[in-house]
């Protein structure tokens, strides 16, 4: 792996091959995994730019849960520094970007309420 791949985790939007498309010029390549201590929310998405992206107008959030069962299921994706950078561009000011360790042991960002 260069040095300039990363992985993201998604549980949203960011898996519909129409949001990698249009953020990335791409699909992504990537594989099931779960995030645990976390439970899934939804958010209303208002930027007109990510509903005409994902064709949802809610979006699911996740948020750090006090129960150990709590986990999120979702696909962890190899990218570069630069979609990395693509798909910040795309998530709303209701998102910020935190680094977790996955339960398959891979450390990932991923986006959580901010």
């Amino acid at each position: 792996m260069t040095t300039d791949t990363v992985h993201l985790f998604s549980y949203g939007t960011l898996q519909l091959e129409s949001v990698q498309l249009s953020s990335f010029g791409r699909l992504l390549t990537g594989h099931p995994d779960t995030m645990p201590g976390f439970r899934k929310e939804m958010v209303e998405i208002t930027d007109p730019d990510v509903l005409e992206k994902s064709g949802e107008k809610f979006h699911p959030i996740v948020i750090p849960s006090n129960d150990p069962q709590d986990t999120v299921s979702g696909t962890v994706f190899r990218m570069t520094e630069a979609e990395l950078a693509a798909a910040d561009d795309y998530e709303v000011a209701d998102y910020k970007r935190i680094e977790v360790v996955l339960a398959s042991g891979i450390s990932a960002w991923v986006y959580v309420k901010a």
